[in-house]
């Protein structure tokens, strides 16, 4: 019976931990944030997107700060079908660093969370900050498509800590020609 209690203690306490709330970078500066980034890290545990892990490749993406405060980010992802573009528009909220948007594909509104980057090389971002495995991600992003192995280890230690498996914590490789004219496109 003790044994089962504590068990049952210890569940919850880890459950309260991958929920526990999830801080923006401190002074945000979404200027300084603009520019060209690459996906680099990815954790996702969708059953839909299980099928896809193996053939997932680095993304590129443009950051463009708007003057009222909101974010567009074009995105260009290499798939099966060819090197695809979506735009998403991320509304400011009133907080610094955290963004909500419209998610078509899963028709529900999501929270953006920056929750740490250096600017220069670097961002953690949370997206969708209470954890459901088919609408949570941890995302890693750098400047370039080559990160730091600390860096690309702090990335794992989060998406842990949120509750994601190992096997969902994925780094893909690089895509080739995706966009095809990639360079000139960037901050």
């Amino acid at each position: 019976m003790r044994t089962t209690v504590i068990a049952v203690v210890m569940v919850m306490l880890c459950g309260m931990m991958v929920q526990a709330d999830v801080k923006p970078q401190r002074d945000f500066n979404l200027q300084r944030f603009a520019g060209k980034w690459y996906r680099v890290g990815l954790a996702y545990e969708s059953a839909s997107f299980i099928p896809y892990r193996d053939k997932l490749k680095a993304s590129m993406g443009i950051v463009t700060a708007l003057p009222n405060g909101n974010v567009n980010l074009t995105m260009w992802d290499a798939t099966p079908f060819g090197c695809q573009v979506k735009v998403y528009q991320y509304e400011k909220t009133n907080v610094p660093g955290q963004f909500t948007y419209f998610s078509t594909r899963h028709n529900m509104v999501k929270d953006i969370t920056v929750v740490e980057t250096n600017y220069t090389d670097y961002a953690l971002v949370l997206k969708h900050k209470v954890f459901n495995s088919e609408y949570t991600q941890v995302a890693l992003y750098g400047r370039s498509q080559t990160l730091r192995i600390n860096v690309i280890q702090k990335f794992k230690a989060f998406a842990l800590s949120r509750g994601f498996s190992r096997e969902a914590i994925l780094t893909p490789p690089p895509a080739e020609n995706c966009p095809a004219s990639a360079s000139g496109s960037g901050r």
